[in-house]
């Protein structure tokens, strides 16, 4: 028993801690459940926390399994930890007590009750008739009344199943007459078997269903604390360092256990395996090692119910036991109430891990697994199963059974099951035998590129590395070299060993050399931020294919050829971007990922026509989503997102872009894109805290993936949320970087990544008025150069903010207003209500309130229509509610007195770190400038407000 280390709420578990501390108040008791390495025991630990943080007295009691055996072993060390406590809360040093007894809070029990407390604790002998149970109870409630009159005593019992019946009983009696001021956190794990387990019988339970809790626990104070959400798990790996991007793989393999998902993590980060190799590493090292605890617990039945499960595609306690297993249906029970399996309603089977079933599965003998694929084989009503069954439950290559399965897969492959048809290609390549070397080469590729399709990268990298290590032609051997490069997601950095080789290969080959010069260029740009490389990349692609005559390829390459030209600000783009299209109709592709159609959807984006890209979109979204990949129902589904952050409705934005996010986890992609795509939605329509977070989990994803594009974007993400919630020194940096990426990469287009604007912004509040002038005197002519209005039109805002702290308020008024009304017909609200805010802060400048809160209402209702909450919030923020110096924030300062609207934002910054008591050297260290700079600024507030000192400046800044 030890005193609980201070902890913050677990990642994921925010909303149950406020359950848990409601609990506690309401009932001074609660019940933390679930299964093993679920995060109950960190609940308990940040519970602990912050009654720590509170003055609290913890108590914490950790029963080990052996103690269940042991009379009174767990009241026992329970008076050991009350006697430790007073010890070392007593006045002066702690001297070493001679034993437990020696503490004063045993002083004042009396003879009978202290006598049973020393025979309970081993130090006085324990009578032939052992020690009296009623003195023994009553000692133990006196100490734990006593310990709470030093205040609020909060103990865990961290394992209150492992409590032995006699310590229960005790503590049952003692919390019973306990004061309020003695609350109670047990954590429990659930023991759903029992060593007398019969499968016709209900799992053994003890007689008392409550002989070992410390109270008859009641709806009220009973939480169960479930497993983590994939997004939760992300955020979990962040927390850890671990690499996020495998996030919804760790999540599949996992379940949701915090426990689990670390170790899968783990395994991971410790192995440094390529994404292609993640689905076999799953199964290594210490996850395996929890995934057998957790199966090891179960009677052997369970065990082999749950292998038929395992093997089934899709398991069901009728498949179960009409294929071998009558007892089905109890098993299944059983491992349902042990967290192994949840059973619906029609009776079929989920795992709640992925790594139980592959578990299960990898330490099955051969005969085992035989015997269950031949078993379902013949109890199986689809016909593709039938033959996946049978061709897994035989080792002996079949070019009949081959043929079949090949078959299977063109079935599976025309009703929609991807990953069934890729899963099936590779078998039917493996069940080939060798005497038909030239077939099973065929279908090696084949399968390799039917992994491609169905994003499964590990099956691809299975049968490319067969491939290649046969005697296969140069053509083969590129067609699975670029399967494998098209299941990378974002994660290209590590594959140039693949790049080189299918260019060797290649060589000769028109066509295939077009199709790796297409993927070199997306490479060149993403991975390489070279966007100049990808375009001549791309150049060479389109035209070796137009060459051969292939218009697929040429589109495709086209439109890589269109992105570039575009970010390199060439007037080019627009006409190569329709070639593109022209042969895309004509050709009309299966996919639209990458696509001359979702680029032009974008140009429109970019370019501020957003209805008209809602209104595309609005029209292929269905269709996609009926028959299209994941990859472009996600690609769609972002872009949709981002243009509603922009438009409205804001609701529907965050919708879309979670339903980006969950697609992209349960198909194991990278959820770099994904997470930028909330960052926006959730700045829009959601919560700015939120928006950073995702925006965060972004970059760190980007980076992992090595991916150029999107790290530049999502870094952009998080500068403009720490811009409009104030913390304008973070701003700054994170929006500086951003600008020395798009300069490396050469992006000349200010409309694909509005960063300018931003951080003119973010300079001007930290007076680098000069700095935000040169931004946006560089970024302009381009813009009109390129006929980018809307970008302008974001200048227009900056300068009109740089206007205002040159004292030009006048004029900056009026050009905020033009600008306003600009953006609103442009169609583009919650630019415009940005603008309105900031005309309501140069209103006041002006000392025009009327003018100012006029403005303020406008920004509201703007913001109301569109669904934009926080920034309504924003706009709601009264003068008098001093919300803070952040851009398009209300100042209460500004409007305490007249004499303050001459300070320019950073120095009323300063000013204010000042009066709170820092010193110069401080505020330099916080608001990121040198000591000379702040002596100076403050040089300047002195004589605007005409103060003579802190004292008298603090004076000035009260409302």
């Amino acid at each position: 028993m030890t005193t609980a280390p201070h902890r913050a709420a677990p990642v994921g578990r925010e909303e149950l801690l406020g359950r848990l501390e409601r609990a506690l108040h309401a009932r001074g008791r609660a019940l933390l459940t679930g299964p093993a390495g679920v995060g109950k025991t960190e609940l308990a630990l940040a519970e602990a926390g912050r009654a720590e943080a509170r003055g609290e007295t913890v108590l914490w009691l950790a029963p080990l399994p052996s103690d269940r055996d042991i009379p009174g072993a767990a009241a026992a060390a329970l008076v050991a930890s009350v006697a430790a406590t007073v010890t070392s809360t007593g006045p002066g040093p702690a001297a070493p007590a001679p034993g437990i007894l020696a503490s004063g809070v045993f002083d004042e029990l009396p003879g009978p009750q202290r006598t049973a407390v020393a025979m309970l604790c081993r130090e006085a002998p324990i009578d032939a008739g052992g020690w009296d149970p009623i003195a023994l109870r009553l000692g133990i409630a006196r100490i734990l009344r006593a310990l709470t009159c030093h205040g609020p005593v909060l103990l865990v019992v961290d394992g209150v199943q492992h409590v032995d019946a006699d310590s229960a009983d005790l503590l049952r009696f003692a919390l019973h007459l306990a004061p309020p001021a003695l609350r109670v956190v047990s954590v429990e794990t659930p023991e759903p078997y029992g060593e007398a387990y019969e499968p016709y019988r209900e799992p053994y339970r003890s007689e008392d269903p409550h002989a070992t809790h410390l109270w008859v626990p009641s709806e009220a104070d009973v939480l169960l604390v479930p497993p983590l959400a994939a997004d939760e798990i992300a955020e979990l790996l962040i927390h850890h360092r671990l690499p996020s991007r495998m996030a919804g793989r760790i999540h599949r393999a996992s379940g949701g256990n915090p426990r689990l998902a670390l170790a899968v993590g783990r395994s991971l980060a410790d192995a440094r395996t390529p994404v292609h190799h993640a689905e076999a590493l799953t199964l290594s090292g210490r996850a395996r090692d929890l995934a057998r605890q957790l199966l090891g617990a179960a009677p052997a039945p369970v065990r082999e119910t749950l292998l038929l499960a395992a093997l089934a595609l899709r398991p069901s306690a009728t498949l179960v036991r009409r294929a071998g297993r009558p007892n089905a249906e109890a098993d299944l029970a059983a491992a349902e109430r042990a967290g192994l399996v949840s059973l619906a309603e029609d009776g079929s089977v989920r795992f709640t891990a992925g790594l139980l079933p592959s578990t299960l599965v990898h330490d099955a003998c051969w005969a085992e697994r035989s015997a269950g694929h031949a078993a379902l084989a013949e109890v199986v009503d689809d016909p593709v199963e039938a033959v996946r069954h049978r061709a897994l439950a035989t080792d002996c290559p079949d070019e009949e059974l081959a043929a079949e399965v090949a078959a299977a897969a063109d079935l599976a492959r025309r009703r929609g099951n991807s990953a069934l048809a890729a899963e099936l290609a590779l078998l039917a390549a493996e069940s080939t035998p060798g005497r038909h070397g030239g077939r099973r080469l065929t279908r090696l590729v084949d399968a390799a590129e039917e992994a491609a399709r169905a994003a499964r990268a590990d099956l691809a990298m299975r049968a490319a590395t067969d491939l290649l290590a046969r005697d296969a032609v140069p053509a083969d051997r590129v067609r699975a070299r670029l399967a494998v490069l098209d299941t990378a997601g974002q994660g290209l950095t590590g594959l140039d060993e693949m790049y080189v080789h299918a260019m060797e290969d290649s060589e000769g080959n028109t066509a295939l050399r077009a199709a790796v010069q297409l993927r070199l260029a997306v490479k060149y740009v993403l991975a390489d931020g070279d966007p100049e490389r990808s375009r001549t990349a791309a150049v060479e692609s389109a035209a070796l294919a137009a060459s051969m005559g292939d218009p697929r390829t040429a589109a495709q390459a086209l439109t890589v050829q269109a992105r570039m030209e575009r970010a390199l600000g060439s007037p080019d783009a627009e006409a190569v971007l329709a070639q593109a299209r022209a042969l895309e109709l004509a050709e009309r592709p299966l996919g639209i990922r990458n696509a001359a159609q979702i680029l032009t959807i974008r140009h429109a984006l970019f370019d501020g026509r957003l209805a008209e890209a809602r209104d595309e979109l609005g029209a292929l979204l269905p269709l996609v989503q009926r028959r299209g990949s994941v990859e472009d129902a996600i690609e769609l589904l972002s872009t949709l997102a981002e243009i509603e952050s922009r438009i409205g409705p804001c609701g529907a934005a965050l919708a879309h872009a979670g339903q980006s996010l969950a697609l992209t986890l349960e198909a194991g992609l990278s959820p770099g894109p994904a997470w930028y795509a909330l960052a926006l939605a959730e700045t829009a329509g959601g919560s700015f805290a939120r928006a950073a977070s995702y925006a965060r989990r972004s970059v760190q994803a980007s980076e992992e993936e090595g991916d150029r594009v999107f790290l530049s974007r999502s870094r952009y993400a998080l500068g403009r949320v720490q811009l409009i919630n104030g913390d304008v020194a973070a701003a700054l940096e994170t929006l500086r970087r951003v600008q020395a990426d798009e300069r490396a990469q050469s992006n000349v287009d200010p409309s694909m990544l509005r960063w300018h604007e931003e951080l003119a912004e973010a300079l001007l509040a930290q007076d680098a008025a000069d700095e935000a002038l040169a931004l946006l005197a560089e970024v302009r002519p381009v813009a009109e150069r390129l006929g980018r209005s809307t970008v302008l039109l974001g200048c227009d805002r900056a300068y009109a903010l740089c206007l205002a702290a040159e004292g030009r308020t006048d004029e900056a008024a009026e050009l905020l207003t033009r600008t306003a009304d600009s953006f609103g017909r442009t169609g583009l609200p919650l630019e415009r209500g940005r603008a309105l805010i900031a005309l309501a802060r140069v209103e006041r400048r002006r000392r025009r309130r009327s003018a100012a809160q006029s403005a303020l209402q406008t920004a509201a209702e703007v913001f109301e229509r569109a669904g934009a909450a926080p920034w309504l919030a924003l706009a709601g923020e009264t003068p008098a509610a001093g919300a803070g110096d952040g851009p398009g924030s209300a100042s209460g300062v500004e409007d305490a007195l007249p004499a303050l609207s001459s300070l320019t934002e950073g120095e009323l910054r300063l000013a204010r770190l000042v009066c709170q008591g820092a010193s110069n050297q401080e505020a330099a260290a916080k608001l990121y400038l040198s000591v000379k700079t702040v002596e100076a600024r403050l040089t300047r507030i002195y004589q605007k407000l005409d103060v003579r000192s802190r004292a008298q400046l603090a004076t000035a800044l009260r409302p």
